[in-house]
């Protein structure tokens, strides 16, 4: 700010330095010849221009040396949190009695065991410090390292937010490759729906190398991107159960002939003109001879389509096929625990747990499989007016009567049925109290053999004598580490030992009712799936190709009606209704699978990496 000051007197004169050079003012006095005042002006000037080029290259000197710190700043974050990091891991440590050296524990897995020596050993000779690794014995239960790719991580994930699992514990995630798409595209098949899934997550499988495509903020892009392999395996799968459907966009395709033949009943029928006019849609009948010419090659015959008992014939067809579905995937469940009993050592768990768990479900909704399948063989088009409800003899085979109207449908049947209900009702309390039964009789045969002060002796000579405690002794203590082995030395409580038993048993009897009901929702959403998605072609694109006639008009007139309908393709049946599914398929997943045979009680190995430093 410059300003101009006139004073009259050296006394005013002097007061006003003094308070110009308290606040620290450039004062310049106003020389009375021209030529005195121009010299000064530049001399100004001059010293002006000075500092403007001090200014800029000490800016320019700034911008450089700015330049080279924004290129040295981000290694030198990542050292900094890689020095943190070793830091961290070493303050964790604890120090000898010596104060000589640091001793940590840690767990690692068995395959790394080779890269560890190796780079203990690399280090020693380059540092000058020595360091060995041993193991040691120990009875915590290890932690769970299951090894991932791109491909897996998504369904691994899928299984993990269950819970982990166990040590050595059947891990789920394998199936779930298969079984979660497969499920999935059950209730969202449709081949049109499934191929743009399927698109979608092909692009991103595509790229996903590319940087931009992994440093996306954005939260739900993340979503997509990390489960791309898992969108694809769905939308692959929803093109499969789409062709067996025969719906694309909720349209049936006509891919092979139709095994129908419609002819026959226009000829034996009689219908009228003004018959067919009033009636759109007829019903589809096989008993009329000459209608029903063969089976289709593949999927539901596209006649279906444009018959009054479509969505009759669908019903029963996709309720069949959920039970079917639901007990075959729970019976698998149930077997897969064979495995955790026989690596575990617990083979009292196959006789006591694991057949009294299979003969009580397939006794039961095992035969219900069974009378689908036997009717679906046995039962002709012509005597399917006349055949018996398969709902009423279930009904009947637990009230343990007989209904005069519905016959049965093989000889013997009451027999079977009841025979099958006394020996699943039977296979209750063996469920209840074989297992601790058989706990507690070991344990005191157990007592029984060992005094509490032999036992003590033993276990201690044989803890010094065992040659996996030695220096170089590569056993496989971690291996029995945390195995159910290692309860037999524990003190069981009786009653919580039956507790535990009897909540066991009440959840899988219970749960085999109710997680067999469950798997109807495989037959819901794809009915909703299918009506949803045939409203949406009726009252839009229907409704725009009824428009014109004209080619103009009619060109003019689809676009938007098409753009409505993509966006709400995309919106309802394609983001809201596979969300939808999504979540069905993994409630089937969590709890009527894996809670067969997977506990999920673990917890996972977190190993010391610098991988997300250098991210």
């Amino acid at each position: 700010v410059t300003f101009l000051i006139s004073y009259w007197g050296e006394q005013i004169g002097r007061k006003i330095r003094k308070i110009s050079d308290g606040f620290h003012c450039h004062i310049f006095p106003y020389l009375e010849q021209e030529e005195a005042r121009r010299g000064a002006l530049q001399q100004l000037q001059q010293q002006s221009q000075e500092l403007q080029e001090v200014l800029g290259e000490t800016e320019r000197f700034l911008s450089q040396v700015l330049g080279r710190v924004q290129q040295l700043l981000p290694p030198t974050q990542v050292q900094v949190r890689k020095m943190k990091a070793v830091y961290l891991a070493l303050n964790q440590c604890s120090v000898s009695t010596t104060h000589k050296c640091l001793i940590a524990e840690v767990w690692c897995a068995t395959r790394d065991l080779p890269m560890l020596q190796e780079a203990l050993r690399d280090s020693s000779s380059e540092a000058g410090v020595s360091a060995v690794a041993h193991r040691i014995p120990c009875r915590d239960m290890p932690p769970t390292l299951i090894r991932t790719n791109r491909f897996t991580a998504s369904f691994q994930g899928i299984v993990d937010a269950y819970g982990v699992g166990r040590y050595q514990e059947v891990n789920p995630a394998p199936y779930t490759i298969v079984t979660f798409p497969f499920l999935f595209a059950v209730m969202f098949g449709d081949v049109g729906h499934g191929l743009l899934m399927f698109l979608f997550a092909l692009a991103m499988v595509l790229t996903e190398n590319q940087p931009a495509m992994r440093t996306m903020q954005n939260e739900i892009w993340r979503t997509f991107f990390g489960g791309r392999y898992l969108l694809l395996l769905m939308g692959l799968f929803s093109i499969y159960t789409g062709f067996i459907y025969n719906e694309c966009f909720s349209r049936a395709t006509t891919i092979f002939s139709s095994g129908w033949s419609v002819a026959a009943m226009a000829n034996q029928s009689g219908w009228s003109d003004e018959f067919l006019a009033q009636h759109a849609v007829l019903t589809l009948d096989p008993n009329v001879t000459g209608v029903f010419l063969g089976p289709y090659p593949f999927g539901i015959d596209p006649v279906w389509s444009l018959a009054a008992n479509h969505l009759s014939f669908l019903n029963s067809f996709k309720m069949k096929m959920s039970i079917i579905l639901g007990v075959t995937h729970m019976a698998f469940g149930v077997v897969l625990g064979v495995f955790n009993h026989v690596h575990f050592g617990q083979r009292h768990r196959l006789l006591l747990e694991t057949l009294p768990e299979l003969t009580f479900l397939l006794g039961l909704f095992g035969y219900l499989v069974f009378l689908v399948v036997y009717k679906w063989l046995r039962v002709s088009a012509a005597s399917a007016a006349s055949a018996p409800s398969i709902l009423i003899h279930f009904i009947n085979m637990f009230l343990f009567s007989r209904s005069p109207t519905n016959r049965p449908l093989f000889l013997g049947q009451e027999v079977v049925q009841s025979t099958l209900v006394v020996l699943a009702l039977a296979m209750v309390p063996v469920l209840l109290l074989g297992t601790p039964l058989h706990l507690l009789r070991r344990q005191h045969r157990h007592r029984s053999r060992r005094s509490p002060a032999g036992r003590q002796e033993e276990d201690k000579a044989g803890l010094l004598d065992s040659p996996e405690v030695s220096v170089n002794g590569w056993g496989s203590d971690e291996e029995k580490a945390g195995c159910p082995e290692d309860e037999k030395a524990a003190e069981l409580v009786p009653s919580e030992v039956f507790m535990h038993q009897a909540i066991h048993t009440i959840e899988f009897c219970l749960g085999c009712i109710s997680n067999t009901a469950s798997y109807l929702r495989l037959w819901a959403l794809s009915l909703a799936h299918a009506q949803l998605s045939e409203v949406l072609w009726a009252m839009v694109m229907r409704v725009g190709l009824g428009m014109g006639r004209e080619v103009g008009v009619a060109a003019v007139v689809l676009v938007p009606v098409f753009a409505a309908f993509a966006v709400m393709t995309v919106a309802i049946l394609l983001v809201m209704e596979g969300l939808s599914a999504f979540l069905h398929a993994l409630r089937l997943h969590w709890v009527e699978f894996q809670n067969k045979f997977y506990s999920g009680t673990g917890y996972k190995l977190s190993p010391f990496t610098f991988a997300m430093e250098d991210e």
